[in-house]
């Protein structure tokens, strides 16, 4: 059985958001992996889930002092059809991105699909380390400027060829393929 969940991040506008199939049977790090596949990030910080009061994590942060280790909790176990649709998904506790992972519906699978899969989004991601809303919409206004004084420095970080309104389903799915592979036991 698949779960059809949509992940968007909150506080910004407009919406930035991705619809995922995945496995019921996923333990929340892996979830965690696909979300940051499917938004394009490179899986380079902490994270954590968190339903009411309880966090899941990879154990050994210095953040939290009461946790789950999210590589033992599934997804099916979170996200309960009629009961508890939803969960929050924060990363990079120093941006502070973060997201509600809605589950949508239960579909089946099917013969010669892999999964999991993104199947629709909206918008690209800010960058990693732009500075939590904020700061991207700063520095989106910065390089709508070339007359500001920090439009060089901003154009060499972010890139001249940013398009905030840009999102490729393709390069969505060819990085949630690849998913396993950001799986770095940094923590």
């Amino acid at each position: 059985m698949l779960y059809q969940l949509k992940i968007k991040l909150l506080r910004i506008s407009p919406p930035v958001w991705r619809r995922v199939l995945v496995p019921s049977n996923f333990t929340l790090h892996d979830l965690h992996l696909v979300i940051q596949a499917s938004m394009g990030w490179t899986n380079s910080h902490l994270y954590a889930f968190r339903r009411g009061d309880a966090y899941f994590i990879i154990p050994d942060t210095e953040f939290f002092d009461d946790y789950a280790d999210s590589r033992k909790v599934r997804v099916s176990s979170m996200l309960i059809p009629g009961k508890q649709q939803s969960i929050r998904y924060e990363y990079d506790f120093g941006d502070n991105w973060e997201h509600e992972v809605l589950l949508e519906r239960i579909v089946p699978l099917e013969k010669g699909v892999r999964y999991p899969a993104c199947i629709k989004g909206k918008m690209a991601c800010p960058p990693e380390d732009s500075g939590g809303v904020w700061g991207y919409h700063d520095k989106l206004q910065i390089i709508r400027n070339p007359k500001h004084p920090e439009y060089e420095e901003t154009i060499e970080w972010m890139g001249d060829d940013i398009d905030p309104k840009d999102f490729d389903l393709e390069l969505a799915n060819e990085r949630v393929r690849r998913y396993k592979k950001m799986d770095m036991t940094l923590y």
